[in-house]
């Protein structure tokens, strides 16, 4: 790498209170994360530090709530600014572009037509398909309609968030308008980055396969990369020993509870959910809800919503 080019990014991590060692501490665990070996952790930092390239990017909206949007626009070591200006080239998002109305359409379909084959496109949000598709409209389209021009003009598909992968709350039963993920929904390949909302290291992790390896990162079964989804949240729960223990929480507010008991029986569903939670952890690796004393409601698996409540009964 450049040593001017590393020497004015670290001069902008400075101008923001983050240290080398800091940085490389980041890069480390991302690079765990994603499953690469040490040596690995030097080019993961270039990847930041000085992106080869700016792969383009079409971000849709269908059926959701923004957080993972939001997510996201939380990212760090690259910071949201970064990660749009320096490392990829958002081509279009309702939620962040300046355009507006017609504008903003054209904008989509330039970008559509300029890279067709070789845009990753990100949705968010599950797609409507009951009655052609007529639970859900952008500018006088349904979502299903954007999905099937967009989504098979892209070079890949990255679904974020468990609406946008599996259905999410909008499938739940009864689901009157048919909502589906949008692999179920086109009937193509998609990769899926679950959660609600996803933690961002997954998707900046995803990110980083691409533009370090060349290519998306291996998936499992549903379509979730093995790096982030790979294994339970059981399997790395710092609670683990008292589950083993037959040591639990029964009541909220128990010395069980402040003791940091296994709370399988307050309908933890750890043992059947896949996610990186325990070790990525949230809002810059500060926690994640079984570490705040919340039993795990498993939103990164298909259909959670029907099929892993009530969020307080044990499985």
């Amino acid at each position: 790498m450049d040593q001017q080019v590393k020497q004015a990014f670290y001069d902008r991590l400075a101008a923001r209170t983050i240290s080398r060692r800091d940085f490389m501490r980041y890069c480390g665990m991302l690079t765990a994360t994603m499953g690469l070996s040490a040596s690995f952790v030097p080019k993961v930092a270039e990847v930041f530090a000085a992106p080869k390239q700016r792969p383009p990017i079409v971000w849709l909206h269908f059926a959701e709530c923004t957080g993972c949007s939001e997510a996201v626009l939380r990212s760090q070591y690259p910071w949201i600014d970064e990660l749009l200006m320096e490392i990829l080239s958002m081509e279009y998002h309702e939620t962040i572009m300046a355009a507006a109305g017609h504008q903003a359409e054209d904008n989509l379909q330039a970008a559509v037509k300029k890279y067709e084959g070789q845009f990753l496109c990100v949705v968010e949000g599950a797609v409507a398909t009951a009655h052609d598709g007529a639970y859900g409209k952008i500018a006088g389209r349904t979502f299903l309609d954007i999905a099937n021009d967009v989504c098979r003009k892209a070079g890949a598909v990255i679904c974020i968030g468990t609406c946008s992968s599996y259905g999410g709350i909008q499938a739940a039963s009864p689901n009157p308008g048919g909502y589906k993920g949008v692999a179920d929904a086109l009937g193509i390949k998609t990769l899926n980055i679950p959660g609600c909302p996803p933690n961002p290291v997954n998707f900046v992790g995803t990110v980083v396969n691409y533009l370090l390896l060349g290519r998306l990162p291996d998936l499992d079964d549903k379509g979730r990369p093995l790096f982030a989804y790979g294994r339970t949240i059981h399997e790395q729960c710092p609670r683990r020993s008292h589950y083993e223990n037959d040591e639990y929480v029964e009541s909220f507010g128990s010395p069980e509870a402040k003791m940091g008991y296994c709370l399988y029986k307050m309908g933890c569903k750890g043992p059947e959910t896949y996610n990186n939670c325990p070790i990525a952890k949230y809002n810059s690796g500060t926690s994640w809800p079984v570490e705040a004393g919340h039993p795990c409601i498993g939103c990164s698996e298909p259909g959670f919503w029907d099929e892993m409540g009530p969020f307080f009964e044990p499985l």
